[in-house]
């Protein structure tokens, strides 16, 4: 098991929130749809979701803190590890994200434009769609100052986007949220935040659910997970749960 020390608080609050859970957008950020890679072990992913934020939030000017603990034995079980070869390059690009050696995060934006940063892998959430029918979860982060999503990041903001492609509308009362987990590595603030629908992005469906957040500027290495409640018109409402997907952003 991947062990981390550090700010207990600060972690068990983002550890809980990734744990909990395991169509096109709008054509301002529009995307291919996602394909589940072959290979691609989300279980895997999602179950040390938990670990490497609570890495990423514990102190980093310590040397030998918990953030190298981690990584150590992280890089410890890449190399040992039976998981496709697909999944110990995700992991190996947030381990690259957290402790410099090789970025693994998105460049800096230029002058005239925002970056989108796509979330590391898609996720799924069973019997989104119907009893029978998933959804593929994608998830992008931008960095501020920007206009997406609405009413846009600010300078020193982020802003998460997450899109349950197959269903319909967002219904009005989420029992149990869907929430962005995010923690700042460069200067050691968090938060956890309900995603929602208040931007009004499709509003007919694919649901839809957007967040800003104040990061600061710095590397921000965020998790999305939790439940989605959909509701087509005359029709009972869906609940289902989403695995926990990891993303990386730098807020310039």
């Amino acid at each position: 098991m991947l062990r981390t020390r550090g700010p207990r608080r600060t972690i068990t609050a983002l550890a809980i929130a990734a744990a909990a859970a395991l169509a096109a957008p709008t054509n301002a950020v529009a995307q291919p749809a996602p394909v589940l890679p072959e290979g691609l072990n989300i279980e895997a992913l999602a179950s040390l979701a938990p670990a490497i934020i609570g890495a990423a939030a514990g102190p980093s000017d310590i040397a030998g803190g918990p953030q190298a603990d981690l990584l150590a034995q992280a890089k410890a079980l890449l190399e040992s590890s039976n998981l496709p070869e697909s999944t110990k390059a995700t992991l190996a690009k947030v381990i690259t994200f957290l402790d410099g050696s090789g970025g693994g995060g998105p460049e800096l934006p230029p002058e005239n434009g925002p970056v989108i940063a796509q979330f590391l892998y898609p996720t799924l959430g069973k019997g989104c769609i119907s009893a029978t029918a998933d959804s593929v979860g994608t998830a992008l982060a931008v960095p501020g100052p920007a206009h997406l999503p609405p009413p846009g990041p600010k300078a020193g903001q982020a802003g998460f986007v997450f899109t349950a492609l197959g269903t319909k509308k967002p219904a009005d009362v989420q029992p149990i949220p869907l929430t962005v987990s995010w923690v700042n590595i460069d200067n050691q603030k968090s938060a956890t935040q309900n995603l929602t629908s208040e931007s009004k992005i499709n509003p007919d469906g694919p649901a839809t659910l957007s967040a800003i957040a104040d990061t600061g500027r710095g590397r921000v290495l965020a998790v999305i997970s939790g439940s989605l409640t959909t509701q087509a018109e005359g029709a009972a409402p869906i609940t289902c749960s989403f695995l926990p997907t990891v993303g990386m952003v730098v807020v310039p």
